[in-house]
């Protein structure tokens, strides 16, 4: 992972000059595995998360808005009780390792000086959050336990000593010689990526690649040389902290990273680089976890409207020849007398045609001749009623299939929040029944909109689920205010705060619109804007569904940095 031990040391001072001597104010736990540590530094309020994820673990300051639970966790009211109010006196790492220690200084419930440490361990699926009182070295909780039939090394429990991880038989890479880093390294061997993450501490197999790339052609001279120049940036806190955009993937890093080939975003913290990488990519996978059971409902239903439509297109293709019923009902009246009992089939002439063609009509043998007739003219009535209903079934089909579209589209972009409500609405809709415990009343949740500010300031609002949509396009949003949305796309509704604003606050929101979009992934895309005024809601029509009339029409590539700059 990029989140190596060099880069723990880099964060690890980042924070260090911004939090020492701050106060600790709020403490929340939006998710399982996650915490915010509101500390009042310098003047400012600083939103430090601490986050133990097995894919995201890490620790920053953020920018970031997070939903908190109605309820706290236990781990979360522990450290309210220990931590809020107390002062951070010191920010350390232990060695190289991706293990920061924060030391905090308060006073306890009867007036004690009491001292504790808030370890967190950045160790991929073994991440934690490890609350310590600091005169015992015992632990007071933890946000994952490890008991010791799961690592027999370390207990993780309320009660037992804090141990440090194991330590690893590797050098500082810091403060070496050339001939120090020649007399780790066996040149013969070849694979020297690998062996500098075996051999010195600290390195990510990103940074290793890096050295290697930045030698050209490996040897004794160049790998030594090219771990020193990049270890002298690091010593010395030269930071340029990166994010490369490849065609494959995303990769970060607090120094430039030269050997992978695609766009580069440098900025101007590790903190900001953080927020930027991990935008959407957290909340996208716990929207995964908890809305997984509604993302294959939809699915389900959506493939079921599919297969619907193309029965339903069968079905009126028979349904189109209920002309030919007619006519061989007609032909069989016509020739009653050559038709007898028994018959399988016969062939008369067509006197409709004008070159007086031969049609060949099959018989039930066990009908009258007119019972034969009447039976034609049967399915003729019987077709054109199907006509009439299966066009009606498809037509409604293919809404339902551009309903469960829309609500595809939303699950990407969906925060846990929206989830919900997107689970509100399917059972409003009738299409599945919430658990509600008994005694119970189901609270009504207020809806809240994502909020946006325009470079020139001007307020733009966004319904990231149809829920959302109806009440800002219908409840929120004034008449002379401009409506957006991608044209013949699925995708959110925006509103502009502004009855004339400007032709860039214009491109901003279409950014929004298309970024809120199927589309997201596309350029050029098409968002249409109109005053609210000309945007109606059909009597009927499946939430979210909307109308609209004079148009005009922007074409953007949708931006995430952009998005973020206007959430900030």
């Amino acid at each position: 992972m990029s989140f190596d031990g060099l880069l723990t040391r880099a964060m690890t001072n980042e924070l260090a000059d911004i939090l020492i001597g701050g106060r600790i104010n709020k403490i929340h736990q939006p998710y399982q595995n996650e915490m915010i540590i509101v500390i009042r530094a310098n003047g400012k309020n600083h939103k430090l998360i601490i986050s133990a994820h097995p894919s995201y673990a890490r620790i920053q300051l953020t920018n970031e808005q997070h939903e908190n639970p109605q309820e706290p966790s236990m781990f979360c009211m522990l450290l309210r009780k220990h931590l809020e109010g107390y002062f951070i006196e010191n920010i350390y790492q232990a060695g190289l390792d991706r293990v920061m220690i924060i030391e905090i200084k308060g006073r306890n419930e009867i007036g004690d000086i009491s001292y504790k440490q808030l370890f967190v361990e950045i160790m991929g699926r073994h991440s934690n959050i490890v609350l310590v009182d600091k005169e015992k070295n015992m632990i007071i909780d933890s946000i994952k336990h490890v008991p010791s039939f799961i690592n027999s090394y370390r207990t993780i429990l309320p009660g037992q000593e804090y141990v440090f991880p194991p330590k690893q038989d590797k050098t500082n890479p810091l403060h070496l010689t050339e001939d120090e880093i020649v007399r780790k390294l066996d040149f013969n061997s070849g694979k020297m990526d690998k062996q500098l993450v075996e051999n010195f501490s600290g390195l990510s197999p990103l940074l290793a690649k890096e050295i290697v790339h930045r030698a050209g052609l490996a040897n004794r001279t160049t790998i030594p040389k090219a771990m020193m120049d990049i270890m002298q940036d690091i010593s010395t806190y030269n930071n340029c902290p990166t994010i490369i955009q490849t065609a494959n993937k995303e990769a970060f890093y607090f120094i430039p990273i030269t050997f992978l080939n695609g766009e580069t975003k440098s900025f101007s913290t590790i903190s900001e680089m953080l927020d930027r990488f991990y935008f959407g990519k957290a909340e996208r996978d716990r929207v995964k976890q908890q809305g997984h059971d509604l993302e294959r409902f939809i699915k389900n239903e959506r493939e079921k409207n599919e297969t619907k439509i193309v029965k339903l297109k069968a079905t009126l293709t028979e349904a189109q020849e209920s002309d030919r019923f007619q006519l061989y009902g007609e032909l069989l009246t016509a020739n009653l007398h050559l038709v007898k009992r028994g018959m399988s089939e016969i062939e008369v002439i067509n006197y409709y045609d004008e070159n007086a063609s031969i049609v060949k009509i099959i018989l039930d043998p066990r009908k009258t001749p007119s019972g034969n007739a009447q039976s034609y003219f049967s399915k003729y009535q019987k077709a054109k009623t199907a006509l009439v209903i299966v066009q009606e079934q498809i037509e409604k089909a293919q809404e339902e299939l551009k309903y469960f579209d829309n609500l595809l589209q939303q699950m990407e972009s969906a925060s846990p929040k929206d989830i919900e409500e997107i689970r509100m609405e399917l059972a409003e809709e009738g299409y599945i029944r919430l658990k509600q415990k008994r005694g119970t009343k189901a609270k009504v949740q207020k809806i809240t909109l994502e909020t946006y500010t325009a470079s020139d300031g001007t307020e733009i609002l966004v319904g990231k689920n149809n829920k959302q949509n109806d009440y800002l396009t219908n409840k929120v949003a004034a008449k002379d205010e401009i409506w957006l949305h991608t044209k013949d796309i699925p995708g959110s509704h925006v509103v502009i705060r502004s009855k004339n604003p400007s032709a860039e606050t214009i491109v901003e929101a279409a950014n929004l619109a298309a970024y809120y979009s199927k589309a997201k992934e596309s350029s050029s895309v098409p968002v249409d804007y109109t005053k609210v005024r000309f945007v109606k809601k059909p009597n009927g029509a499946k939430p979210g569904f909307v109308i609209y009339e004079q148009q005009q029409t922007v074409y953007v590539t949708p931006d995430a940095d952009k998005v973020l700059e206007m959430k900030k």
